[in-house]
């Protein structure tokens, strides 16, 4: 199974990716993740990767995309993956579109975990206190999620046109999410109620 997972910061992306990542025995691959992973190797990608926020700015989508084919190419991913991180946007998504076409591997769903605000600030002040983290700072959150209205929110319409979009509930236990995606991905049986 090709799943994206799509959500606000501090959704439960990466929880539910990881948990997923296990229960589905297919890679979780977060393009944060990458980019350090490169950037630590010395890579090729991860030097232009490493100029670029050296500089202070994003790293292109050029640079996101070749580091996406080349690890979306290897062998374990035959069997599907769950993306988390990309796309942040319509140009990404469209990107991601001619890439899994060309390589033959199309979605299969974008699962989007839907927290609202209140919740997503609550979640990060928790961490922030605990852990200190700089991007669970309730200011930067707010910020965050003022970005992810803008230019990551349009990905619902994008997808659902394809028949693509599954909206799951996100602010519940880490556990009854993971069974809310499974069932919207008709992994699980449904539960019939009288």
């Amino acid at each position: 199974m090709r799943i994206v997972l799509l959500g606000a910061p501090g959704s439960g992306k990466g929880t539910q990716a990881n948990r997923l990542k296990l229960e589905l025995h297919i890679p979780h691959v977060s393009t944060g993740d990458m980019l350090r992973a490169a950037v630590t190797a010395g890579t090729s990608i991860g030097r232009k990767a490493k100029a670029a926020m050296d500089a202070g700015q994003l790293v292109c989508d050029q640079i996101l995309l070749a580091m996406l084919e080349e690890r979306l190419s290897q062998e374990d991913m035959h069997d599907g993956f769950i993306l988390d991180g990309y796309p942040r946007n319509l140009s990404q998504a469209d990107a991601l579109d001619h890439l899994l076409a060309r390589i033959g591997q199309p979605l299969d769903a974008v699962v989007k975990l839907d927290v609202s605000n209140e919740a997503i600030i609550d979640r990060c002040r928790i961490r922030y206190a605990a852990e200190h983290r700089k991007d669970d700072d309730p200011l930067v959150v707010r910020g965050r999620l003022r970005i992810y209205a803008e230019q990551t929110a349009p990905l619902d319409d994008f997808y659902a046109r394809r028949g693509l979009l599954q909206v799951v509930d996100g602010a519940h236990e880490p556990h009854e999410v993971t069974l809310r995606i499974k069932r919207a991905l008709k992994l699980e049986p449904m539960v019939i109620s009288d």
